[in-house]
């Protein structure tokens, strides 16, 4: 394994005290690669690229993103440190989520996967370093992670078991390296649905079996029942022989099973599937969006240049994100992955660009109508309203506008209901704040070549798409119109929703 291992902790040598020392307690992850040294021999300088490439892309804006400081990186691994528990657990399920969606497309192989530890401890901190067997503990549950997973300690555990939507496998407790005492580990389920799962993988499969063996008793049972009355009639047999009962009398006289053998045959006859039109989906409210010529993109980022002019036809939009509720409706019809939690009036959040494109697929093909994703321009010309300002009400940052973190609202732990701030111009809703939006377009760092019809740029690398908009959680320079971002395409993400547009 690599350097990550080589912690200092209160039972080996610790650095030369000059005084008190300052600690702290702090949640700590450690992160570690997986069959580094294997991946390292087959490509030596890749490898080294990709893994500066993880640390820079990932690991780095997720720790900063969830108020933690990177400690060090260490080859093939690094060290974090938070001041609270839930957001170090959360920032290791992004990491692991997002390293899912770089891994999709490499074979097995070659995968840069990570184990992650995290435990809750008190530690000596130094300017370059943290020291103590709170680290040691986070670094002895990493290596007993396997790829790709994320192990708390116990003490992790107590701290957030209620507060972050996930669930959690106890694996017992633990002896570990230079640890007196045992510790509870616990693996981490970012999946919600898996819990039941996991938890009762012996229970359901002892179900299975005696649901099976239970089905093979009903069928004897059940076989023998109706093979009765051919061996009553040959015992009852007599040399002048009775006339032969016709076919109503005998279906009369035959025995007929009970109900509950008659509701267990081997193979039930399906029942039909309900019509679509039964229940119509609840349609998002649209709003008729006249076409025009826009300039697209700022000078406040490189990845926003260059202004372009973009010609953009007719369509429609969402009047709101999709909502939880909305969201749902395609869960129940298992068009869509999960089920969505939070208010009905809520936009729904977590959710990949291949999420959303469930959702519009399930919503086009109920509805028959041409729902889909908007464009990127299209986008940009309905949030701006028909402005060109930094904002679609000015210059100026306002109070009551849209919902982010220095927008003039306290800081909230989830986004406002949808329709909470003023509409812009178009009498359009959150575009601007609020949520991330995925829009139709692949990511690209500029606009260097991108179409001036209006279009989705969909050529290039579409491993990453684009969202818009900015969150609740962001700050209020990304609620600006042109402000762009992208992200990977298969990565759900607890800021990011979106919103459905029509064509005509």
């Amino acid at each position: 394994m690599g350097e990550i291992r080589n912690f200092k902790s209160g039972n080996q040598d610790e650095p030369p005290s000059h005084g008190p020392m300052p600690r702290r307690l702090a949640a700590i992850i450690v992160g570690d690669i997986a069959s580094y040294s294997r991946i390292m021999q087959a490509d030596e300088e890749g490898t080294h690229v990709r893994v500066k490439r993880i640390e820079r892309d990932i690991i780095q804006p997720s720790i900063i993103e969830h108020h933690g400081s990177l400690v060090k990186t260490t080859g093939d691994g690094f060290i974090a440190i938070f001041d609270s528990p839930v957001e170090a657990v959360r920032c290791s399920i992004v990491i692991q989520q997002n390293l899912i969606g770089r891994n999709a497309s490499l074979p097995k192989h070659s995968r840069l996967e990570y184990r992650i530890g995290v435990n809750l401890g008190d530690v000596i901190v130094e300017p370059d370093d943290i020291y103590g067997d709170g680290v040691n503990i986070a670094s002895r549950i990493e290596g007993i992670a396997q790829p790709g997973q994320v192990f708390i300690s116990g003490a992790i555990y107590e701290q957030i078991k209620h507060k972050v939507v996930c669930g959690y496998e106890s694996l017992g407790d633990r002896k570990v390296k230079n640890i007196t005492d045992p510790v509870r580990v616990y693996r981490v389920l970012p999946d919600a649905d898996a819990v039941g799962s996991t938890r009762g993988r012996r229970e359901n499969t002892l179900i299975f079996l005696l649901a099976i063996t239970l089905l093979i008793i009903a069928s004897g049972v059940l076989w023998y029942l109706l093979a009765q009355p051919g061996r009553i009639n040959e015992q009852a047999a007599t040399p002048t022989a009775a006339p032969a009962a016709s076919p109503q009398e005998a279906a009369t006289q035959a025995p007929q099973p009970s109900p509950s053998l008659a509701s267990a045959p081997p193979s039930p006859s399906p029942s039909p599937a309900p019509s679509p039109s039964a229940t119509p989906p609840r349609e998002p409210e649209m709003v008729a969006i006249r076409g025009g010529s826009f300039a697209m993109g700022s000078n406040d980022d490189p990845t926003e240049r260059p202004v372009h002019q973009v010609a953009i036809k007719p369509f429609s939009i969402g009047k709101y994100p999709v909502t939880v509720q909305e969201w749902n409706e395609c869960a129940a019809a298992r068009a869509c992955g999960f089920t969505a939690t939070g208010k009905d009036d809520a936009p729904v959040s977590n959710v990949s660009w291949a999420d959303a494109q469930q959702y519009a697929a399930w919503l086009a093909q109920t509805t028959k109508k041409p729902y889909r994703l908007p464009s990127e321009a299209e986008w940009e010309y309905a949030a701006r309203g028909g402005t060109q300002t930094k904002y679609w009400w000015g210059d100026k940052l306002q109070p009551g506008m849209a919902g982010c973190k220095d927008c003039g609202d306290l800081a909230a732990e989830q986004p406002a209901k949808v329709g909470s701030f003023r509409p812009n111009p178009f009498g359009l809703y959150d575009m601007g704040g609020g949520i991330d939006q995925w829009v139709e377009d692949c990511w690209h760092k500029t606009y260097q070549g991108a179409p001036g019809d209006g279009s989705a740029w969909s050529s290039g690398d579409c491993s990453s798409h684009v969202l818009r908009s900015g969150s609740w959680k962001n700050d209020s320079r990304y609620v600006r119109p042109s402000n762009r971002d992208g992200y990977d395409t298969n990565v759900r993400y607890p800021t990011h929703g979106f919103r459905v547009a029509l064509s005509p």
